[in-house]
């Protein structure tokens, strides 16, 4: 996460938290450049003809994080929430789309264009989802700090400061995670 952002982001979620309507005029110019990087980082594992922006995702995460009733607590929690609303939105779209293909409405192209296609696969973000959700099932910590660094782009510091465990301790979990994910990825044919 950038350096960037201002400290007194978590006075001013405080002063939110406590009812200041007008603390959320002032944090919202504070967090969007973050909130949209977040947003680029998620889209440039995506394919180029994804019909979701990074704009857009971002818009529709601060509407939503506007109505959410959260106690905040400093800026690494509004930052791991986001991610985890971010990567919501994206499974979801992701999974509406997959739908759609499978009704039929999915866009034809010719075998010319398909053959242009990136040789890149795009990541799977349901697959990304469903992984992290098994994973979530058996060592929740460790989930959590593997989509706090991934979705919510904290590094080792702030995943540590949002989850109250030592640094090392995140190091540790992150590459056993990193290591259980790739795996079980390649297993699923990722």
């Amino acid at each position: 996460m950038s350096s960037a952002i201002p400290q007194n982001v978590t006075q001013i979620l405080l002063e939110w938290r406590g009812g200041n309507q007008e603390a959320l005029d002032r944090l919202m110019p504070l967090v969007y450049d973050e909130l949209r990087r977040l947003a680029a980082r998620y889209m440039r594992s995506e394919r180029s003809e994804h019909t979701l922006q990074a704009t857009a995702l971002v818009n529709e995460a601060y509407i939503r994080l506007v109505d959410m009733k959260v106690s905040w607590q400093d800026r690494a929690h509004f930052f791991a929430v986001a991610a985890r609303l971010m990567r919501r939105l994206l499974v979801d779209h992701a999974r509406a789309q997959n739908r759609a293909k499978r009704e039929g409405a999915g866009k034809k192209v010719s075998l010319d264009e398909a053959l242009e296609v990136s040789s890149k696969p795009a990541l799977d973000l349901v697959a990304l989802d469903e992984a992290l959700t098994r994973f979530a099932t058996f060592d929740p910590r460790k989930a959590e700090i593997l989509e706090l660094h991934y979705f919510g782009g904290l590094n080792n510091e702030e995943v540590a400061e949002a989850l109250g465990i030592s640094r090392a301790t995140v190091q540790r979990d992150l590459r056993i995670s990193k290591a259980w994910l790739s795996s079980e990825l390649k297993r699923c044919g990722q």
